[in-house]
Formats: structure tokens, C-alpha cells, sequence
């Protein structure tokens, strides 16, 4: 296998990457959508003392936003199977812009509601389209490696937000911070609009890099529809996985600040680093889950074998965080909790990249999109049930072991249900 391999490698070296800048682009897309979907954790301690929010509001709020993404999700699935991931991925970006923007204008409860809805709806589009877009520029074998890699985009928004927001908020106040940072999706949609197209219709794609992510078997391009899509085990498979992982993703981005703030006595200007510092090794994991599957892959192992075996092993790397409300020292925790957000990401790499190892072209991102909505409202049931066990005992524990236990029950079902990632017949 070794020479196999390298070959590969010289192959890939002549052919060309410009199938790596669409990765760059869709890189700084999820770090954008990031930032603005992080703003309302790093803001939660100002934002509840000037509004004198209980962990209810706070809750509501989430919910909201989860509500419209769990709709926008599944709506962007055909939107990004029917017009593409150009022009899918221009109108989810234009509505997540407006509607963050339009937080600076908030005054209370409801509008701040409104808001997040509207961001739900737009910032839903990020990951079908995303998907699309390297299931249209990727070979299967490189698939989880790219998508670990744009995926890492999410943990660079996570770390700016926490260093960035706060000084905005030091230097100006925290509505002009929704407009500053508004600013970067403006400007992302300028360049992408500039310089992506479909790798066919592409003048920087020379013939023999099309060639090569066009290797893998041809497969129909039909649209499948949701009633075919949905009576098939492989679809919940992967909705299942996201039923059960993304809520605890959420509990991540939205509570984390106010769990380092409370619990080790920080302010503003001093928890930032340490919850930088938890999505810089998240990064790790997103970037490491991607390539240990797609190493496996190349080694000759099946698919089957290398996803669910870095899914296994992420899996594990999550169960310390049980106990990581008895840690006293904010760095050790730090440790604790960046293992568990980097296994997330690893875990969450592999996930992604099933629709495109078992359904056809046609109905990537539909699939992506029912499992992004399924994700979205075990994501407002966990919103909720954060808000009343907070409200009630003022502590994380029950809340900390569901997140540690996740991720092997996550893995079972998508065994259960996929046992070998055989192609779904749809």
C-alpha cells in the first residue's frame, strides 16, 4: 500500500489544489458564522445584568435562534440541491448578516428574539452548503480531511470572538461590536461571488485536477426528495448522530462563557483567553478527526473502519469532562474541556462526511440538512433544559455528564443503523 500511497501523493502534487482555496474560502465563512453566532455566549454575562436576564431568558433566547435553525436547515438542503453552493451559500449569508447587525438594535427580550431567529435561518446554511461545495470539489478519500478543515473555521470564530468582542465592547459598547463584526460577512461574499464557481466551469481548474476529483464512480445527479430520503436508515443514521452530538455543541458555545465566568470568578477582560484557549485545541481535533480517517482510508482500511474508528476514539476523549465541575485550577479545566470540545470536533468531521460517502450527489444536501434539523431541535430541548437546571440547582454536573456520554451513544446508533455505510438505496 505504501507505494500506492505515494503515488497518490505525486499525483496530487501535479494535478494542481486549487480545490484547497474553495477549502480556505469555506474556511473563513464558518469562522464568520462563528463569531457571530458565539457573540450572544461572550456577551451572556453583560447582556443579563444590563437586561436582568434569569438562565430561562437566556435559555429562550437560544431557542429561538435553534427554532429557525432546525427550519432554515432542512429548507437549505434543497435550496443548496437546487441552485448550487454559489448561490445557495450567497443568500444564507446575506440573511445571517442583516440579522446579526440588526442585535445592535435590540432593547430587550423579544427584539434580541427576533434577531437570533433571523440568524438561525441564515447561519443554517452554512454547513449544507459548505458540504456541497467539497462533495463538488473533493474525491471521496479526501472528503473528511477537507471537511475537518473548513469545520476548524468554526473553532478560529470561537477563538476571536472571546479576544475580539470584548475589546469592542471596552472600546465602543456592545452594539456597536454586532456592527463591527458584521463587516466581515460583507466582505466575504465580495470574494466568494469573485472567485467561486462549480470546478466544471472553473478557468483555474486544469484538466488533470478535475480529473482527479472526478475519480470516484459516477453517480446519478437526480433530485431525490425528502419522502424517499426519509425512509431510509441511512438517513437517520446520520440524523441520529446529530440528534444526540450537536446539542452538546451548543451547550459548548453558548454556556461555556458563562460556566468560566461564574465558576473561576473572571470578568470581560479576563476569561477570554482561557475559552480562546479551549477552541484553539478544539482546532486540533477538527483538523486531526479529518485526517486520521482519510490516513486510514488511504492505508486501505474501508470508510466503514476509518470513520467509525475515529469516531471511537473521540468518543472516549469526551468522558473525562463528567468531572470537570469538581476542578478547581481554571487551567486544568481548560485542558479538560478543550479535549472534549477537540473530540467534538473530530467526532463531528466524520459525521459530516456520511451523507456523501452513502447517498448520491443529488441528495447530499438534502440529507445534511434534514440531519442538521433533527440536530437543531435536540438543541433547543437541551436549551431549555440548561435554563431549568441552572434555574434550579446552580450547578453543571447533570449537565456536564450528558455531555460526556453523547458521543458512544451517538456512535451506536449510527453502527445500529449503518452497519457497513453501504450505499443507501433511495
Amino acid at each position: 500500500m505504501d507505494a500506492g500511497t505515494g503515488g497518490t501523493v505525486g499525483q496530487t502534487a501535479k494535478v494542481g489544489r486549487y480545490r484547497w482555496v474553495v477549502v480556505a474560502l469555506l474556511f473563513a465563512a464558518t469562522a464568520i458564522n462563528y463569531v457571530d453566532r458565539q457573540m450572544i455566549g461572550v456577551l451572556k454575562p453583560t447582556l443579563s445584568a444590563e437586561f436582568h436576564w434569569s438562565e430561562s431568558d437566556f435559555a429562550g433566547i437560544v431557542f429561538w435562534f435553534q427554532l429557525a435553525y432546525a427550519v432554515g436547515y432542512l429548507s437549505f438542503g434543497k435550496i443548496v440541491d437546487t441552485l448550487g453552493a454559489r448561490l445557495g451559500y450567497t443568500v444564507a449569508i446575506v440573511i445571517w448578516t442583516v440579522s446579526h447587525m440588526a442585535h445592535g438594535f435590540a432593547t430587550g427580550l423579544s427584539s434580541f428574539a427576533m434577531a437570533r431567529f433571523g440568524l438561525g435561518v441564515g447561519e443554517s446554511g452554512n454547513f449544507p452548503a459548505g458540504i456541497r461545495a467539497v462533495t463538488d470539489w473533493f474525491p471521496q478519500k479526501e472528503r473528511a480531511f477537507a471537511i475537518g478543515v473548513f469545520n476548524a473555521g468554526a473553532n478560529v470564530g470561537a477563538i476571536v470572538t472571546p479576544l475580539l468582542v470584548p475589546l469592542l465592547v471596552l472600546w465602543f459598547d456592545w452594539r456597536m461590536a454586532f456592527f463591527v463584526t458584521g463587516l466581515f460577512g460583507i466582505i466575504w461574499l465580495a470574494v466568494w461571488w469573485a472567485v467561486y464557481r462549480h470546478p466544471d466551469e472553473h478557468p483555474r481548474v486544469t484538466a488533470a485536477e478535475l480529473a482527479y476529483i472526478k475519480q470516484d464512480p459516477a453517480d446519478p445527479v437526480e433530485k431525490i426528495g425528502w419522502s424517499r430520503l426519509l425512509v431510509v436508515k441511512e438517513t437517520w443514521a446520520y440524523a441520529l448522530g446529530k440528534f444526540l452530538i450537536d446539542p452538546i455543541w451548543w451547550f459548548f458555545l453558548f454556556w461555556l462563557p458563562g460556566y468560566l465566568f461564574e465558576r473561576y470568578d473572571l470578568d470581560l477582560k479576563t476569561f477570554g483567553l482561557p475559552l480562546a484557549a479551549i477552541y484553539l485545541i478544539s482546532d486540533v481535533g477538527s483538523i486531526a478527526g479529518g485526517w486520521m480517517s482519510s490516513k486510514l482510508i488511504k492505508a486501505g482500511r474501508t470508510p466503514n473502519f476509518s470513520r467509525k474508528a475515529t469516531m471511537l476514539l473521540s468518543a472516549l476523549c469526551v468522558l473525562p469532562i463528567w468531572f470537570v465541575q469538581g476542578v478547581d485550577n481554571v487551567w486544568v479545566a481548560v485542558l479538560v474541556i478543550g479535549l472534549a470540545t477537540a473530540a467534538h470536533q473530530a467526532f463531528s468531521a466524520n459525521l459530516y462526511t456520511l451523507p456523501s460517502d452513502v447517498f448520491p450527489r443529488g441528495a447530499v444536501g438534502s440529507v445534511v440538512g434534514i440531519g442538521g434539523t433533527v440536530g437543531a431541535f435536540g438543541g433547543m430541548g437541551m436549551a431549555l433544559f440548561a435554563g431549568y437546571i441552572l434555574d434550579a440547582t446552580h450547578s453543571y454536573e447533570v449537565l456536564f455528564a450528558i455531555c460526556a456520554s453523547a458521543y458512544l451513544i451517538a456512535l451506536l446508533a449510527v453502527h445500529v443503523l449503518s452497519p457497513r455505510l453501504a450505499q443507501a438505496r433511495v
